[in-house]
């Protein structure tokens, strides 16, 4: 997420963090380089410029100068102004004053929209809610299909009828969700391939006929600027309450998230990070701007342990850990659980030593080729070599590799790899008896390292 941005970013700021005293020729550069990175990663070029001219208004002043660690402060000023840039808090959903509240999702095709809107009842549904949907994209072929397969497969309720208009839909659809006591209904309406005036016109009367709490824009991050000027038309016509990131999980450059709320006024409450329909998470703008600039995302990463993975496995975990009593049958199993919480590099990027993280970490991966690789050659050792790798001599390698079916570098490199997290658990631990904070502690008592 951001990973071009992020690693230009926390490059300058190293080279700030390395110098015992800033001049104003030293800020001057570290301005020139987060400039550039924030055109490059399509950020609107007026937020580009009000945003730098910000931050080095307060850091050539006494708040840094007189700072006894500049290069800190400069990153705590840029922290904070990225946060303000973003939104500075979580916006919530808005709720019903009589009845169940009324959302409406609009877009682009081929923004995810949708989906985006089964994704939003799933992620209701975990936090107590009682949502319906209603299908009200008759136009696009097999929009109303793909509401239904979706919401059926997860056991959401829906309304749907292709012979009659949207805005009929979206009537019967909201006495459905009432019959249903739902306390939220969720409108997917038509999509667009671009800004159409009659179409936009017929959301325009959904609008005043269902009189909605929330209109929330989907819009695909991978587009950049367009993705914000897209926000920028439909908040004009219809009064946007709210965006909806999607694809964040992509290679996104982070333009969108950057500049959305600055130039249309309107937050991100959501932000898509994967195509399963769990894969929906409320935007926290002080989070993101945290993980942009390398300090890690230890909250949103405890949420997410807590939501996916077995906590007595995790307590055992951690007494094991605790007694440096970690084997590879225990690697193995974490890395079945790591899986279900998403990708490995964005789970290393919430950590606040993402950038540190060692390259044969990085390098690995969740999926399920390489799980079964790694259960085959775990599989292929004695109870005694699991236990105690550090008895892998060259011939029982050879051994295990044939037995697996894998090569000796196959080997060679998993090992490596369970080597390398130990080390990082180890010094995890040691981190959290020198006092690196309650977040910390609270991930290691959480997370099944």
């Amino acid at each position: 997420m951001f990973s071009n941005l992020a690693e230009k970013l926390q490059d300058t700021f190293r080279r700030l963090k390395g110098k015992g005293k800033l001049s104003e020729k030293d800020v001057d550069a570290a301005m020139r380089e987060i400039r550039l990175a924030l055109l490059e990663a399509d950020v609107n070029f007026k937020v580009v410029k009000e945003f730098v001219n910000s931050i080095r208004e307060r850091a050539v002043g006494q708040e840094v100068m007189g700072s006894l660690t500049p290069g800190q402060q400069v990153v705590k000023i840029v922290n904070e102004e990225m946060t303000g840039l973003m939104g500075a808090e979580q916006s919530k959903l808005a709720r019903g004053e009589k009845g169940p509240a009324k959302v409406m999702i609009v877009g682009l095709q081929g923004s995810g929209k949708t989906t985006t809107a089964v994704k939003l009842a799933s992620y209701l549904r975990r936090d107590g809610r009682n949502p319906f949907l209603v299908a009200a994209d008759i136009y696009r072929p097999g929009a109303v299909k793909q509401l239904e397969v979706l919401s059926s497969s997860i056991g959401e309720k829906y309304y749907s009828n292709l012979e009659n208009d949207p805005v009929n839909i979206c009537k019967e659809g909201l006495k459905a969700a009432e019959r249903e006591n739902a306390d939220v209904v969720i409108f997917d309406t038509a999509g667009r391939l671009h800004i159409d005036n009659e179409m936009m016109s017929e959301i325009s009367t959904i609008k005043d006929e269902i009189k909605p709490e929330e209109v929330l824009l989907v819009v695909d991050a991978m587009t950049g600027q367009d993705a914000v000027n897209a926000a920028a038309s439909f908040n004009e016509a219809l009064g946007l309450s709210g965006v909806i990131l999607t694809k964040l999980d992509g290679d996104t450059r982070g333009g969108a998230a950057l500049s959305v709320r600055k130039v249309t006024g309107c937050p991100i409450k959501f932000i898509g990070v994967g195509e399963k329909v769990e894969a929906l998470e409320p935007f926290y703008p002080d989070r993101m701007a945290s993980r942009i600039l390398g300090m890690g995302d230890v909250l949103s990463l405890i949420e997410k342990a807590e939501a996916t993975l077995d906590q007595d496995k995790a307590k055992e975990m951690e007494k094991k850990l605790r007694q440096q009593q970690f084997t590879l049958e225990d690697f193995r199993d974490q890395m079945g659980q790591l899986r279900s919480m998403g990708s490995l590099d964005d789970i290393l990027n919430m950590l606040p030593s993402g950038g540190n993280i060692p390259k044969e970490i990085k390098q690995m991966s969740l999926n399920e080729k390489s799980l079964i690789k790694i259960e085959a050659i775990i599989g292929s050792m004695t109870r005694e070599e699991r236990t105690n790798p550090s008895i892998l001599n060259s011939s029982r390698r050879r051994r295990i590799a044939q037995g697996s079916g894998t090569t000796v570098q196959d080997v060679n490199r998993l090992l490596n790899q369970f080597n390398q997290m130990q080390k990082m658990f180890k010094q995890m631990n040691m981190s959290g008896k020198k006092g690196m904070g309650k977040k910390m502690k609270k991930l290691k008592n959480r997370f099944p390292f």
